[in-house]
C-alpha cells in the first residue's frame, strides 16, 4: 500500500521494494494515476503507455538492488533527449521523430534498472529558462508550487514533474542554466556536471561545444546516485571526457573541513526587484558561516562578462547549425521568440568567432585565478520569480535577466550544483548554486549534502522535511587537489633535492616535528646523502620534518623517482596528526649510523661540515 502523501526520492523507492510494501509494477501504475492530477501544468509532451513501459518491467525480474543501482526507480527525460521507440519533438510537432535507439545515457539508467515514464515539455529546442516557449499543443509548462508563475526552462516538464512526486528524478539539459534555474523555482537539487561527463549522443543539441545533460532529483544522495550510473566515457561522442577517480561515486560522503566559499561583491548581484530574494541569499551565508565554513567577497565580474557573451557574442551560431535545416526550408515552425534569438547568428562572421574565443580565453584564465582562492563560489541560482503573463509579454528581458547567475558556467568549464534554501513568504522556493572547476562534480555534492542534513527542508513540492534515511558512505578516497608529504631530509628547503618539490609548483605549508616515536639513520648512498626515518616501538624522538603540498597530479611522478630503501608511507606529527612522508625499510638500516642525536637532519649536515672544517 503506498501512502497518500509518499514521496519517490530513491531511497524510500527501493525501502518500499525492500520491504514489501509495494512493486515496481505497483508505484508505476500508482504515480501513473497521480500524474492526471495536475492537467493544468503542462508536463508531459509524452506519457508512456503501460504497454510501452512493459519491457522496462520485465528486466528487473529476478534481479534485486544488489544487482541493479536503480532498480525500479521511476523517471522522466525531457523531450530533446531520445528514448528509442518514442517520438522525440523538442517541443516542435514539425521536427518529431522516433528514434531507434535510445540516447547513452538513457541505456545506462535503463541497464541500472531505471524505468521511464515519459517525456517532457520544454522550452523548444532548449532555448530559453522560463518553460514558456512551447508551443500548442502544449503551452507553457506552469511551476509545481503555483501554476500562475513560470517553471523556469528550458527543462521545464522535468523539474515540475520530480517537484510533484511523479518520478524520482529525472533528466533535462544545461546549456545556459536549464539544469539549474528550473531545479531552483521547484524546490530540486539541480546537478550540472562538467562538461563531457554526460555524454551527447542521442540527445538534440543546442549549442554543440557547450551542452550539458543535467538531473533533477530530491535530494543530493539521489543526484549522486545517478551521476554514478551517467558519468561514463562515450567513444561515440566527440565530446566525452573520462571522469577522474576522485570525481566518482568514491569520494562521495567526504567531509571537508575548513571550506573557503566565495560570494561575489555586494554591487555585483542583480535581484530585478525582488528584495526578499537579497535576505534569502543573505540567511544561505549566515548558514554556511555556522556550518564552519569561511566566506570571502570575490570579484565574478569576468564570468557576469563572460555570460553576457553567450547570446551576444558568435556562440549563438550554433544554436543555427542545430536548426538549420528547419530554419532554412520552414523557419514559421519554430517558435517566434526562439526563431528570433537563433536569427540573431546571420551576419556574424569567422573574425568575429575568434575575436570572442580570444576574449573568453581571458576570461578562462580570470576565472582559474579566482577559483585557485576559493573552494568553490556560492550565488543564487536566479534572482526572482516572474508570473507567466508577465514573461509571456515581456518574453525576451527576463528571460534574460532569469540567467544572470547561470550563462558563464559551460563557457568557463566550471561544474554547479544548484541547492533547494528556503521559501519567499509567498510559499515560492529560493535557492543557491555551488560552483567549481571542471571534475569537482563530486566536492560540490559532499558540500550540499552536509547543507541538507543540516537544515533538513522540505522535498520538492511535498511539503516533506526530508530526513536522512541512512548514513553516508565512508569516502574511498578524498578528491583533494594537493597531498601533503613530510620530508626529513634532502627534500628540505633550500637542500640539494628540493627542486623535486618546487619544480612541481609544490608550496612549503609548515615545520614540524614528527610523535617521539622515530629514529633516524645516515644512508650509504651515492650523492646526495639522504637520512632514513624509521618508527620504532621504543627509544624514539622526534626528527624535525617540513610539510609540502605537492599538486596531486604531480604526486606521483615524484614518488616514482623515490630510490630504495625510502618510500612515501604514513608519519606521525607531533600533535598526533598522520601525513604522507618519508620513510625507510628497516632492514635498510642495519650497520648504518644511527644519527637521531641530532634531531633534524640540517643540524646533523651542519656538524659533519663543522667537523670537515
Amino acid at each position: 500500500m503506498i501512502p497518500e502523501n509518499f514521496v519517490p526520492d530513491i531511497q524510500s523507492v527501493q525501502a518500499g521494494y525492500a520491504n514489501g510494501s509495494f512493486t515496481p509494477r505497483e508505484l508505476v501504475s500508482w504515480l501513473y494515476q497521480k500524474s492526471v492530477n495536475y492537467p493544468d501544468r503542462n508536463i508531459w509532451i509524452t506519457r508512456l503507455t503501460p504497454e510501452q513501459i512493459e519491457p522496462y518491467l520485465s528486466y528487473l525480474i529476478g534481479k534485486s538492488t544488489k544487482e541493479l543501482s536503480l532498480y525500479g526507480v521511476p523517471f522522466v527525460l525531457k523531450d530533446n533527449i531520445n528514448l528509442a521507440g518514442v517520438p522525440t519533438t523538442a517541443a516542435c510537432p514539425d521536427f518529431a521523430h522516433t528514434p531507434d535507439r535510445s540516447a547513452f545515457i538513457v541505456q545506462k539508467l535503463l541497464l541500472a534498472g531505471a524505468i521511464p515514464l515519459g517525456k517532457t515539455n520544454m522550452d523548444q529546442f532548449a532555448t530559453g529558462l522560463v518553460g514558456t516557449r512551447s508551443p500548442e499543443p502544449w503551452g507553457p509548462c506552469r511551476n509545481a508550487f503555483d501554476p500562475d508563475y513560470i517553471s523556469g526552462g528550458s527543462s521545464s516538464g522535468s523539474a515540475v514533474a520530480v517537484a510533484l512526486g511523479l518520478a524520482s528524478f529525472s533528466l533535462g539539459t544545461d546549456t545556459a542554466g536549464s539544469g539549474r534555474v528550473p531545479a531552483m523555482l521547484n524546490n530540486l537539487v539541480g546537478l550540472k556536471p562538467s562538461r563531457g561527463l554526460f555524454s551527447m549522443t542521442g540527445v538534440l543539441p543546442a549549442c554543440r561545444s557547450l551542452d550539458c545533460p543535467s538531473v533533477f532529483a530530491f535530494n543530493t544522495v539521489d543526484a549522486q546516485k545517478v551521476f554514478t550510473v551517467m558519468a561514463q566515457s562515450d567513444p561515440e561522442d566527440a565530446y566525452s571526457r573520462k571522469n577522474s577517480f576522485a570525481n566518482t561515486g568514491r569520494g562521495f560522503g567526504h567531509v571537508q573541513k575548513n571550506i573557503k566559499i566565495g560570494v561575489p561583491f555586494a554591487d555585483q548581484m542583480q535581484f530585478f526587484g525582488e528584495a526578499e530574494s537579497a535576505t534569502l541569499f543573505d540567511q544561505v551565508v549566515l548558514d554556511w558561516q555556522k556550518l564552519g565554513a569561511e566566506v570571502v567577497e570575490v570579484d565574478i565580474e569576468p564570468l557576469l562578462s563572460a555570460a553576457r557573451m553567450l547570446y551576444g557574442g558568435p556562440w549563438v551560431a550554433e544554436r543555427y547549425v542545430a536548426l538549420q535545416n528547419l530554419m532554412d526550408s520552414s523557419p514559421e515552425v519554430v517558435h517566434p521568440i526562439v526563431r528570433g534569438i537563433v536569427e540573431t547568428a546571420v551576419g556574424k562572421t569567422a573574425a568575429d568567432t575568434y575575436k570572442a574565443e580570444y576574449q573568453m580565453q581571458a576570461y578562462r584564465a580570470q576565472s582559474k585565478r579566482l577559483f585557485e582562492q576559493i573552494d568553490c563560489l556560492l550565488t543564487p541560482t536566479a534572482p526572482r520569480h516572474y508570473l507567466v503573463e508577465d514573461v509571456l509579454a515581456d518574453p525576451v528581458q527576463l528571460n534574460s535577466n532569469m540567467g544572470f547567475y547561470t550563462n558563464y558556467m559551460n563557457l568557463l568549464d566550471l561544474c554547479g550544483l544548484a541547492v533547494p534554501a528556503g521559501f519567499y513568504t509567498s510559499g515560492l522556493p529560493f535557492g543557491y548554486t555551488l560552483v567549481a572547476p571542471a571534475f569537482k562534480d563530486t566536492e560540490l555534492l559532499n558540500m550540499a549534502t552536509h547543507w541538507e542534513r543540516a537544515l533538513q527542508l522540505p522535498l520538492g513540492a511535498s511539503g516533506c522535511r526530508a530526513v536522512a534515511k541512512e548514513s553516508l558512505p565512508a569516502p574511498a578516497v578524498s578528491a583533494l587537489d594537493n597531498i601533503e608529504v613530510a620530508v626529513c631530509g634532502a627534500h628540505l628547503d633550500g637542500l640539494p633535492l628540493n627542486w623535486q618539490l618546487k619544480e612541481r609548483e609544490a608550496s612549503l605549508v609548515k615545520k614540524t616535528s614528527t610523535s617521539a616515536s622515530y629514529r633516524m639513520y645516515l644512508l650509504n648512498q651515492s650523492a646526495p646523502i639522504r637520512p632514513g626515518l624509521i618508527r620504532v616501538e621504543n627509544a624514539g624522538a622526534a626528527i624535525e620534518v617540513e610539510i609540502w603540498s605537492v599538486p596531486s597530479i604531480e604526486f606521483g611522478s615524484f614518488v616514482a623517482n623515490i630510490p630504495y630503501p625510502l618510500g612515501i608511507g604514513k608519519v606521525e606529527l607531533q600533535d598526533g596528526s598522520w601525513v604522507n612522508g618519508f620513510i625507510c625499510e628497516a632492514l635498510a638500516a642495519e650497520g648504518m649510523r644511527d644519527i637521531t642525536e641530532y634531531g633534524a637532519w640540517r643540524k646533523f649536515i651542519a656538524s659533519a661540515a663543522q667537523m670537515r672544517k
